[in-house]
């Protein structure tokens, strides 16, 4: 018997951890917080500080945005950087691996610039003590020689925003959080503002759509932007090859089914979680490195990319004991909830 493919899980894991190619995403990124669809709360928060910065002439306090990946929070930093007027420098936590890394960053911004961290908590814990004195005092004590000709040298830097993003606040220490003037989170997206991400995508790609093949690729793209932009590019290119370039709900059914996610946005390795957990395990609460080894998937990209969107569905549920599926877990997969 044939093992399963795996296109449509490849197809989400990529979608999250790989955006478009470098000017197709600069294309699609909102230039401001007007053309920024959703997370209304998160942008009322952010309008307010920024404006209140620029009328003081300040840099900004430091931000933490929080939530699943693929959400829009390169984006909103590149925003403020916009409305600030200033440059947005952007790295990531397992890339600052040494103090010097960091301060090789730090003294190279200028007044004001905004310093994006995404996955901030992946920053070793013996750099993050350097970014205290960073984001408070606005310098670092950096440690020269060793042994006995061991000195500190205090290296003053300009004043700066950090906006950090992270997909695990809770791995963030008490510390460091604390030292963000504003932690917001955002959150996934309802199939009403991903079509006017669709649809926007597809004006500025020049790809005809009707407002059923929008929803239909809303709906399936897992409440995240970055999904939905993923699937008109292959949406696109199959109504090119198949169909008569215009994306319509047949050609966006036949093109997603070809990835192989359902009308819920669950792909093949959703699906074969859920299985397990059903059948396997007889709905019983399950660790999640028994059910990584179970459907064959390391249990990070479980827990990153698929464990949120099926906890936020109401698909599954994490108890103390373990995750366990729930009745809509289990009618998603055709099943019944066991009396």
């Amino acid at each position: 018997m044939p093992e399963p493919t795996d296109t449509g899980v490849d197809y989400f894991a990529s979608a999250l951890s790989t955006p478009l190619n470098t000017q197709t995403e600069s294309l699609l990124r909102p230039p401001s917080f007007d053309e920024f669809v959703g997370q209304s709360k998160t942008v009322e928060r952010l309008k307010i500080m920024s404006g209140a910065a620029r009328k003081r002439g300040e840099p900004l306090n430091h931000i933490l945005l929080s939530g699943p990946p693929g959400l829009g929070k390169t984006s909103l930093s590149f925003i403020l950087g916009a409305e600030m007027g200033r440059n947005v420098r952007i790295t990531s936590g397992p890339v600052v691996e040494k103090a010097g890394d960091l301060a090789g960053m730090l003294t190279n911004l200028e007044e004001g610039d905004i310093l994006f961290i995404d996955e901030i908590h992946r920053i070793p814990k013996t750099v993050e003590e350097y970014l205290y004195s960073a984001m408070e005092d606005y310098c670092i004590d950096i440690m020269i020689d060793q042994g006995p000709n061991a000195r500190s040298v205090r290296l003053n830097i300009p004043r700066f925003t950090l906006v950090g993003a992270t997909t695990r606040n809770g791995l963030l220490t008490a510390p460091l959080r604390s030292r963000f003037t504003l932690q917001t989170r955002l959150d996934y997206y309802g199939p009403e503002d991903l079509l006017k991400i669709v649809t926007r995508t597809c004006k500025l790609l020049n790809v005809p759509l009707d407002t059923d093949g929008g929803l239909e690729i809303a709906r399936r793209a897992r409440g995240t932007p970055r999904i939905a932009n993923n699937l008109v590019n292959f949406v696109r290119d199959y109504a090119e090859e198949k169909g008569n370039g215009t994306i319509t709900k047949a050609t966006a059914q036949a093109a997603l089914e070809l990835l192989e996610i359902d009308a819920l946005g669950l792909d093949e390795m959703d699906k074969r979680l859920l299985r397990v957990m059903a059948t396997t395990y007889n709905s019983r609460p399950v660790g999640l490195n028994t059910l990584a080894v179970a459907v064959g998937e390391e249990s990070h990209t479980l827990e990153e990319v698929h464990e949120p969107f099926l906890i936020q569905s109401g698909l599954i549920q994490r108890t103390a004991q373990g995750r366990i599926i729930t009745g809509d877990g289990l009618r998603a997969i055709g099943l019944e909830a066991i009396t």
